[in-house]
């Protein structure tokens, strides 16, 4: 009962971190403008892709389920609508990933200074690996692909999940979420993780300690990037609270309460 009380507690810690990241990144109007230009871009993008797969969705669930053409009317109807719903499915798994990973990668310098910001307001960046962008772009770019890879590895067995009536429409949903809300905090702490000069695995092994804070931060982020217009401004924000959400995990103040014992990384 006392970890699940205290799991519980994690989550919603990293539910308020994240509401802290909107504050802060809310009280400048030059931050505002500055993380929403890289998340226009890309929303724009994502826009046309999925107008495209809604319009032609019955087309893609009917060719999906190929081998159910000659069963009777009901069966197949069935089929494809368990087809298209989990095609859609993994479709926003892998577009929350894609579209965060694209996003952080175009908007590398602008949410680097809005990560900055936050940092200095609560003392600066202990460890910090004074690296200009260009020097970091790389390693991100290689960071996620391997977190979309990830994301598509897990959505494959989602999307076959998704032709079993009933179960398609309502478990896979939520694994979807909690899948998705997992990788995109693993993805948005990259900036903060990489300026300590901190790859993928170190953060996912930290993360990893404090899965229920991560999941409190990640599920709401992922749930409401699936709105594409609010991308613009959760984005930038959800950098901020990643940001906060770093300086948690390794013990640093965060401006709230006393910091822990900070955590050491194996280098």
């Amino acid at each position: 009962m006392g970890q699940v009380k205290s799991a519980g507690s994690e989550f919603l810690t990293g539910l308020r971190l994240l509401g802290r990241g909107f504050a802060r990144y809310g009280r400048s109007p030059k931050l505002l403008l500055l993380g929403a230009i890289p998340a226009v871009i890309t929303c724009a993008l994502f826009v046309v892709g999925w107008a495209f797969l809604i319009i032609y969705i019955d087309e893609v669930a009917a060719a999906a389920t190929w081998f159910a053409h000659d069963w009777s009317d009901g069966w197949r109807r069935l089929v494809e609508f368990g087809a298209g719903a989990g095609i859609l499915v993994v479709a926003a798994l892998i577009s929350v990933l894609t579209f965060t990973a694209i996003t952080l990668l175009i908007g590398d310098p602008f949410y680097e200074v809005i990560s900055e910001k936050i940092e200095d307001g609560l003392g600066g960046t202990p460890g910090a690996v004074n690296l200009p962008w260009y020097r970091t772009l790389w390693p991100n770019l290689v960071d996620s692909i391997r977190l979309i890879a990830l994301g598509i590895a897990v959505a494959i067995p989602m999307f076959l999940l998704g032709f079993v009536p009933i179960v398609g429409q309502t478990v896979v949903p939520v694994l979807n979420a909690i899948v998705g809300g997992w990788l995109i905090a693993v993805e948005l702490t990259g900036i903060p993780f990489n300026r300590r000069g901190l790859r993928l695995r170190d953060r996912r092994k930290i993360l990893r300690a404090h899965r229920s804070l991560a999941l409190g931060f990640g599920i709401p982020v992922f749930l409401v990037l699936l709105v594409p217009v609010a991308a613009i401004i959760v984005v930038p924000a959800a950098v901020s609270g990643a940001t906060l959400l770093t300086r948690r995990v390794l013990g640093l103040n965060i401006g709230e309460e006393p910091a822990s014992a900070p955590h050491a990384v194996a280098r």
